[in-house]
């Protein structure tokens, strides 16, 4: 399995030098299709040629997988429909006009409800009706028919996994546009729309990027299936920063000589210093 994982890896760094180098959100989204699209075609021709060493294997790709990779198309396939549809018009027209999509996205998370859950919490007992392929059945509702017109790579379910992660992913990114035009004058009487967070990051950017990447390669967020840019914007919102080009800062600290991992070993040596300071 390592060769799938390693394949999401490369997907993600692709796409995090993408967005780092152009600002246009429609160039963004056309060019992270084509990434997108190339690396599941690839995967699915190794799938389709190569038979899965055990069911659990099989259930791995097409829970985690699969849906890393089909999920990046989700995300900049329908990214492009909204922003390229924005209205040019005053910023309550396109606040509103997000926040329709938004609702609608989350629609999609309520209508999918029972299965949200049983992947959200980590639970595994329908995993083989739900993602081994030639498994499909109707009376588990399945949201998609690729099952049946690519049964060689598709299962009841990899996709609805895929769909949750593309939604999310667009969730952020459309409150992060709302935000933005909120605080560009759509305040009344003071108050925000939307409450802001009153936690600060008092540490430096790059203190906070090691601990994101750090999270991200744990897989200790959504079971490892959490995308690197939604983690990021998560702790921005919460922090109330700004992390600017975050991939190229992993970068830095990647090609540090010296303690690479310099923040995660401070955090370790507080923790066991709090913990004697807690015996005595």
């Amino acid at each position: 399995m390592k060769k799938y994982e390693e394949k999401v890896k490369e997907l993600e760094n692709k796409l995090e030098i993408l967005e780092s180098e152009i600002e246009d959100i429609l160039k963004i989204a056309e060019k992270g299709i084509k990434i997108t699209k190339k690396t599941l075609i690839e995967i699915r021709n190794t799938v389709v040629r190569k038979e899965f060493k055990s069911k659990l294997n099989e259930i791995q790709f097409f829970k985690v997988y699969k849906p890393q990779v089909y999920s990046k198309v989700i995300y900049y396939v329908t990214l492009f429909n909204i922003e390229s549809k924005r209205p040019r018009s005053s910023n309550k027209s396109i606040v509103k006009y997000l926040n329709n999509h938004i609702d609608k996205l989350q629609i999609y998370f309520n209508e999918n409800l029972e299965f949200y859950q049983y992947y959200r919490r980590g639970a595994t007992f329908l995993d083989e009706q739900y993602f081994l392929r030639g498994k499909a059945n109707m009376r588990l509702y399945p949201d998609t028919f690729h099952f049946l017109t690519d049964e060689q790579f598709s299962t009841s379910h990899d996709s609805t996994v895929a769909t949750i992660l593309a939604f999310d992913m667009l969730i952020i990114h459309l409150k992060k546009e709302v935000d933005k035009l909120e605080d560009n004058g759509m305040e009344t009487n003071g108050n925000t729309f939307k409450k802001q967070s009153q936690l600060f990051w008092t540490g430096s950017k790059t203190e906070l990027v090691e601990l994101i990447y750090a999270l991200h390669s744990d897989g200790k967020i959504n079971s490892g299936t959490a995308d690197i840019k939604e983690l990021a914007m998560t702790f921005e919102e919460m922090f109330n920063i700004n992390l600017g080009d975050f991939y190229r800062t992993f970068l830095e600290i990647r090609s540090r000589k010296i303690n690479q991992t310099k923040f995660i070993d401070k955090l370790k040596e507080s923790l066991i210093t709090k913990m004697l300071e807690s015996d005595e």
